[in-house]
């Protein structure tokens, strides 16, 4: 099989808004939606009701892949069995490391108002560290450099991504669109995602704080 080229001598792509192929990945769930709605597919992935932010100055990932594919959501107070398909872009990486991290979730009270959960690490030149990192996202925003791309590539057959997650790859579907790479960095990173899983989590100078009111990462 021919590999996709680059754009570039050096084999790397430059994109301002990587929102763009977010874009992309995301679209490709759309026929998934209705077999699942029609009872035709199981979501691989039961996720709650809130998403959270997620901010970093910098991201730097090695075997980096990314599809579209749908979760199982759960309304907040709502009927466990009552799942409504949500369809996600799936970015799966071997390693990576995040400068500056903040995660944040905003939880609705009623009555009683919001309250918000903030964690922030990374900092004092200590990076986020985290193997086999697997994140399903609705959103993200950055300036993003990709080394050794290829798009468009057969989310079956993706060879560059996590190791020995059984879980991960089940959610690839044959003929979906989708990419990978060598290595990517992304700069000012802001993510608004439903769900985070590592086989290795390791977050320095950690911080936690649960406060009254609305205060996000971004």
């Amino acid at each position: 099989m021919t590999e996709p080229r680059s754009t570039s001598p050096e084999g790397r792509i430059r994109w301002r808004r990587f929102g763009v192929v977010m874009a992309l990945s995301t679209v490709a769930t759309a026929g998934v939606v209705s077999l699942i709605s029609q009872g035709a597919l199981a979501a691989t992935f039961v996720v709650s009701g809130q998403q959270f932010k997620v901010s970093a100055d910098e991201l730097v990932a090695s075997g980096f892949i990314q599809y579209g594919t749908v979760d199982a959501r759960i309304e907040p107070g709502g009927d466990p069995q009552n799942q409504k398909p949500e369809p996600v872009a799936v970015s799966a990486m071997k390693t990576a490391t995040l400068t500056n991290l903040c995660q944040s979730v905003v939880t609705d009270l009623g009555d009683f108002g919001s309250v918000s959960l903030m964690i922030r690490a990374g900092t004092g030149g200590q990076p986020v560290t985290a193997k086999n990192m697997v994140v399903d996202m609705s959103q993200l925003e950055g300036n993003a450099k990709f080394e050794t791309i290829e798009i468009g590539r057969d989310a079956s057959t993706l060879d560059k991504g996590p190791d020995n997650d059984p879980g991960e790859k089940a959610q690839r579907r044959e003929g979906f669109f989708s990419q990978q790479a060598d290595r990517v960095t992304i700069t000012n990173l802001k993510q608004v995602a439903w769900s985070t899983s590592a086989g290795e989590f390791n977050l320095r100078n950690l911080k936690l704080s649960l406060h009254w009111g609305k205060d996000e990462c971004f």
